[in-house]
């Protein structure tokens, strides 16, 4: 299994691959997002933290994923429209993923191996899962689906000093 976050790559949702040792050196925050889930809107706080920390060198990573109740079935054009649209997300996003089972893709199997859930298991649990990266490529914390992105601040601000 790879031990390391910059090996992998992932598909953006313009269809292209990329490899995620384009963000060596970055804080990085992987999120499996979905856009027609309750949480959403946290797009919105996603994108205010992307805006104010990306200089600083904040990367933040989006994943859809249809997992849960079918919360995003759309193309990965629909996905894109609607991220711009309705959040004005500037941010990376990929196409569409699965984050637990056997398909799940190896940049989830990788986190999941590195930072264990809580009392439910290993798995994700709901759309907006985030895994905190350092600067090193080392996974360093992982924040539950309801954890709103401004809850985020101090740890990310810790990384990017």
């Amino acid at each position: 299994m790879t031990q390391d976050f910059y090996e992998f790559k992932a598909v953006s949702l313009q269809g292209k691959e990329i490899s995620m040792e384009s963000y060596k050196g970055k804080v990085i925050l992987v999120v499996n997002t979905a856009s027609k889930c309750g949480l959403t809107p946290q797009f919105e706080g996603l994108e205010k933290l992307y805006k104010k920390y990306k200089d600083k060198g904040l990367i933040i990573l989006g994943f859809p994923c249809n997992q849960f109740a079918n919360q995003e079935p759309g193309t990965e054009k629909d996905i894109a429209e609607g991220c711009m649209i309705n959040y004005g997300v500037t941010f990376p996003m990929f196409s569409k993923v699965d984050v637990n089972g056997d398909a799940a893709h190896p940049i989830y199997k990788y986190l999941k191996s590195k930072l264990k859930g809580g009392l439910f298991g290993n798995n994700i649990k709901w759309n907006f899962a985030k895994f905190l990266i350092d600067r090193d490529g080392k996974p360093v914390k992982r924040y539950s689906p309801f954890t709103k992105p401004e809850k985020l601040t101090k740890d990310i601000e810790k990384l990017l000093a």
